[in-house]
């Protein structure tokens, strides 16, 4: 297995040293999951076994996301929870040149979402809608 991994890194290097590389980029960033003490949870299953679980308050963030300028894969993610209220948004960059953005947010009323779009849609390529 490691030398698949020193194998596969070499190869990812060599490719990059070639001038094949183009300009991608990627990140992450997590925080969490829980804060304070657990508690013990005790519940019995539809079968009549006991079980026993932990559970404490839900707090976390995360974030990811992808920019690549060879495949025009861009897209990414950003999201907070904090006990039961969680908010956060995700965007795409689609073929036709649109970004979607969602925003959303979900607490005691449910959940919650609001789309935008920005930059339109070019479809005027040989293979846009219409063009044949």
């Amino acid at each position: 297995m490691a030398f698949k991994l020193v194998a596969v890194l070499f190869l990812i290097g060599a490719i990059a040293r070639s001038g094949m590389s183009h300009k991608a980029y990627s990140y992450q960033h997590h925080h969490g999951p829980v804060v304070g003490p657990a508690h013990e949870v005790q519940f019995v299953d539809k079968h009549g076994h006991h079980h026993v679980d932990y559970v404490a308050h839900p707090h976390y963030e995360f974030a990811y996301g992808v920019e690549d300028h060879h495949t025009g894969d861009f897209h990414g993610q950003k999201e907070h929870r904090d006990g039961k209220n969680v908010a956060g948004e995700y965007s795409l960059k689609e073929p036709g040149g649109n970004v979607r953005t969602v925003k959303y947010h979900a607490d005691k009323d449910g959940f919650h979402a609001v789309v935008h779009n920005s930059g339109g849609n070019d479809h005027s390529g040989p293979y846009g809608y219409g063009h044949h």
